[in-house]
């Protein structure tokens, strides 16, 4: 019979152990990260110059995923840190490089989502916000919110401290030239970025950011910023992040519809993607990023090419556009 003295001992003697087995259970080192840098026509007759422009930034922002995931970090540190990085990066059509709106002026939209919690949080329309997808992140964690827009939106990255700057720090010489073509065809629409990604203790999440389509209307909202429609996450089933037709996004739900083909159907991630981009979607419309709960991944669209990449734990390491 034991004694409460040779309970307590073993006790001392067996906590480590039981540690450990939980950390062994929870993180199996594996990760996938997946991202996207806007879907649309991509001319395939660009200077390889430029492509391979394209090409070594998509490299370098699933770099930094990369390195977080691999060193141990969470999924949403991953996500926000990569599409920082192409808010910077004026090749694409988010921070930096995002398009004017008719009135010749930058509208920023964004969205984050822990799959662990479902906690969200966005920002719609901000014009002076260095890097909406940190904003939206701020918005999930500092506040009772989901969604903040317009100037209450900028009003509450002052007042936490996030990077401001002004809105004309997001001009560049080439958005501006599709902007005062923007009647001819042809011109770049989808620049949307997005990041998704599951890390070594089995969370997902997932993250958007654009400046919209080209000569919007002023106080235009597309999918980016709205979860469900051009973001999802949910540790049950899959990340999700869009690029494309924003209206098209919003009303066919499409982020949140491919998680919920995949609980309620049984769905595969590569079924659950495809039904909502070529039989949901217009052909030309756009395309997601998506990383399911056991590390599979789909990159799935339906016009002529969609800047992309793809890393994982395994040495998986690849960039594309068409």
């Amino acid at each position: 019979m034991l004694t409460l003295k040779r309970i307590i001992l073993l006790t001392i003697f067996l906590f480590p152990f039981c540690l450990f087995s939980q950390t062994n259970v929870n993180n199996n080192s594996k990760f996938t990260i997946v991202i996207h840098g806007g879907a649309g026509f991509i001319s395939k007759d660009i200077p390889d110059s430029k492509k391979n422009e394209y090409l070594n930034s998509l490299k370098e922002a699933l770099t930094i995923g990369k390195k977080i995931l691999a060193n141990g970090g969470k999924s949403i540190d991953a996500v926000e840190q990569v599409i920082r990085y192409m808010e910077d990066n004026p090749n694409f059509n988010s921070g930096k490089g995002a398009v004017f709106t008719a009135i010749g002026t930058h509208e920023l939209d964004a969205s984050i989502m822990d799959g662990k919690d479902l906690s969200t949080g966005a920002v719609a329309g901000v014009t002076i916000i260095k890097h909406p997808i940190s904003l939206a992140r701020k918005v999930k964690e500092k506040t009772k919110h989901v969604l903040l827009s317009g100037p209450g939106a900028d009003q509450f990255g002052k007042e936490i401290g996030v990077e401001i700057v002004d809105n004309h720090y997001f001009d560049t010489p080439s958005r501006l030239k599709n902007w005062e073509k923007r009647h001819k065809k042809k011109i770049e629409k989808h620049g949307t970025v997005g990041c998704v990604a599951i890390d070594m203790y089995g969370n997902i999440a997932a993250g958007t950011s654009t400046g919209g389509i080209s000569d919007k209307m002023h106080g235009r909202v597309g999918d980016s910023p709205l979860i469900n429609a051009g973001t999802y996450a949910n540790n049950k089933t899959c990340g999700v992040s869009a690029t494309g037709v924003g209206e098209l996004f919003i009303r066919n739900t499409v982020a949140f519809n491919i998680s919920a083909l995949m609980e309620y159907k049984g769905y595969t991630l590569e079924q659950a993607t495809d039904e909502m981009i070529h039989k949901r979607l217009e052909p030309g419309t756009g395309g997601i990023i998506a990383v399911d709960k056991d590390g599979n991944y789909s990159l799935s669209f339906n016009t002529p090419g969609m800047f992309r990449g793809v890393a994982n734990s395994k040495g998986l390491f690849e960039v594309k556009i068409w």
